[in-house]
């Protein structure tokens, strides 16, 4: 995925309210940016660090500038609009990038399931295949040398793992997709120490057949692409 127009560079003064972060431009101007997480985005907003920006032209939008990626101070490079990893992942898939999901022929986003009132975030078919449901989530924690998710406790999250179980029991293939958007990230573990319940139905969703993949970036201020397979840390 390239960044078209390319993004603008600035200091992160800091960022508040969940969705606003302010920033001074290398010519001194203070701007607004809107902030697409809504996690604890922990490691990933200190002030001083570089944030790299786009800019919408929609005349509509009260705040036209997204924040797109940290540079943090320890030279790291993070994705932390979290809409850019199921573009990510659906882009992959249409170049066969995924081996593990390689071979569907059509790709439906935002299709409603389960009893709990999901909609899976990309669902993959194919004639003779059984149908495969996949839910991406964003990993950029880095704590001790390993990516964790989620950053906050999620209940949302939770939920996902619970629809993703009653697939499998139902027949079908699902996966759990994190999308590494951390290039310090080497491998990936849940966060038990923060959201211990979801690490308790992670387990039990493994145990049960749901698949879980992960995957690691190249990115830039020209773009980001998924690139690698990550391991998944042993608990």
């Amino acid at each position: 995925m390239e960044y078209i127009p390319r993004l603008h560079p600035a200091r992160l003064v800091k960022r508040y309210k969940r969705f606003l972060a302010d920033v001074v431009t290398p010519e001194g101007e203070m701007l607004t940016l809107h902030c697409a997480n809504t996690g604890a985005m922990t490691g990933c907003a200190t002030p001083g660090d570089t944030v790299w920006y786009s800019t919408s032209d929609n005349p509509k939008r009260k705040y036209p500038h997204s924040w797109e990626l940290t540079e943090t101070q320890q030279n790291h490079w993070i994705c932390v609009n979290t809409l850019r990893a199921n573009t990510l992942l659906r882009e992959a898939l249409l170049e066969n990038r995924i081996a593990e999901l390689a071979g569907y022929q059509t790709i439906t986003t935002e299709v409603k399931y389960g009893t709990e009132n999901s909609r899976i975030d990309l669902l993959l078919q194919a004639p003779n295949r059984i149908n495969c449901y996949i839910e991406v989530k964003t990993v950029t924690l880095l704590q001790h040398e390993c990516g964790y998710f989620p950053d906050a406790v999620t209940l949302r999250g939770q939920k996902h793992l619970r629809e993703l179980q009653q697939v499998v029991m139902a027949g079908e293939r699902a996966v759990l997709f994190f999308a590494v958007l951390h290039s310090g990230i080497q491998q990936v573990a849940p966060a038990r120490h923060i959201d211990g319940r979801y690490a308790e139905l992670f387990t039990e969703a493994q145990r049960a057949g749901v698949e879980i993949l992960c995957y690691g970036v190249t990115l830039c201020p020209d773009g980001i692409k998924l690139t690698h397979p990550l391991p998944l840390l042993k608990e």
